[in-house]
């Protein structure tokens, strides 16, 4: 398969979609790291955590995933856990940039704490660029040869009709922004940069910008069936397991029937 033996750098792993994706590399023969805040069940991937001694290249590590606490806004800390990676596995070949919250919906804009709108912007937009920053230093730049994929939202293009979280779409239209950009600036190499563009998925990211109402959090979905987070890792193993030379520059996943008034996006 195409990514058999490939070492992958996950983030947000720990639940929802990327614990769905994590699931999915790791069927798929790929070695994991997986960074997050809150701890990542690997015998659930059905992989088993490395030991602190793994043979470098060409040899792989026994064992096939490792965790990471790191916080992602913090970019030593980031930059630590890549290269201690990069001495473990030899190598990074892809980089999922997944993690991304949302808080204080539905309040306006001007009714956000700024400590929400501090950590948004640190998760979501510092975080992506830190650990992208990181990965390509510390491997994919040497190599001139890699994938990057950002799981984005169908926000980042054209925000909902209805008051709140503008942060939050603020910040998707960043990464799309961001992922077009480095694009771009990585043209003539073989790294390529793909976004992928979730719809609505029911996930505990949507109970958690709804700080758990869950009247609110099933007013979402009302009148049509949201995606599942197996759905949107299906599509990242579809993007992902594409030749080098192909690129599937970006793709939207939606449920079929969401009206575009509801679309609220991962």
């Amino acid at each position: 398969m195409a990514l058999q033996g490939k070492v992958v750098v996950l983030t947000g792993a720990s639940m929802g979609i990327g614990e769905a994706i994590a699931s999915q590399l790791a069927e798929a023969g790929a070695y994991l790291v997986l960074l997050s805040r809150s701890e990542v069940n690997t015998r659930s991937l059905g992989v088993e955590m490395t030991p602190k001694s793994v043979p470098k290249l060409p040899m792989r590590p026994k064992y096939k995933a490792v965790y990471k606490a790191v916080d992602i806004g913090d970019y030593d800390a980031v930059d630590r856990a890549i290269a201690s990676s990069v001495e473990e596995f030899g190598q990074i070949d892809i980089l999922v940039n997944n993690a991304g919250l949302a808080l204080g919906a539905p309040a306006p804009f001007a009714d956000l704490k700024i400590s929400d709108v501090v950590t948004m912007n640190n998760t979501n937009v510092n975080g992506l660029m830190f650990v992208t920053h990181s990965v390509l230093n510390r491997s994919m730049l040497s190599r001139g040869a890699g994938t990057i994929l950002n799981i984005t939202s169908v926000t980042g293009l054209e925000p909902p009709p209805f008051r709140g979280e503008a942060v939050y779409h603020a910040n998707k239209a960043c990464q799309e922004a961001f992922t077009n950009s480095l694009r771009n600036e990585l043209s003539g190499t073989n790294i390529r940069v793909l976004a992928l563009r979730p719809g609505c998925v029911a996930t505990n990211f949507h109970s958690l910008r709804v700080g758990h109402d869950k009247d609110l959090y099933e007013s979402f979905f009302e009148g049509f069936d949201p995606l599942v987070s197996k759905d949107i890792a299906d599509s990242a193993l579809f993007m992902l397991s594409q030749p080098l030379n192909i690129s599937i520059k970006a793709m939207d996943v939606v449920p079929s029937g969401e009206p575009p008034s509801r679309v609220i996006g991962y």
